[in-house]
């Protein structure tokens, strides 16, 4: 069950990483300032919701394995 846990850590923190890098595109020096502040749609909204739901499971998974139970 530890090893699960463990690769299940591994496995959210990669697809994490992918989701933020994919929300990251189009943006840069040369982002058009007038397109700063809109409303999330479609695939974007999709992605930012899902980064969100990883980033809670993630913190839920490091503190369930921290417990005394894992050492």
């Amino acid at each position: 069950m530890e090893t699960a846990l463990y690769i299940a850590i591994l496995v959210i923190s990669a697809v994490m990483s992918v989701l933020v890098i994919l929300q990251s595109r189009g943006g840069g020096i040369n982002r058009d300032t007038s397109s700063i502040y809109h409303t999330r749609r479609g695939v974007e909204k999709t992605l930012y919701q899902a980064t969100i739901a990883l980033g809670v499971s993630f913190l839920l998974l490091a503190l369930i394995t921290s417990l005394p139970i894992f050492n």
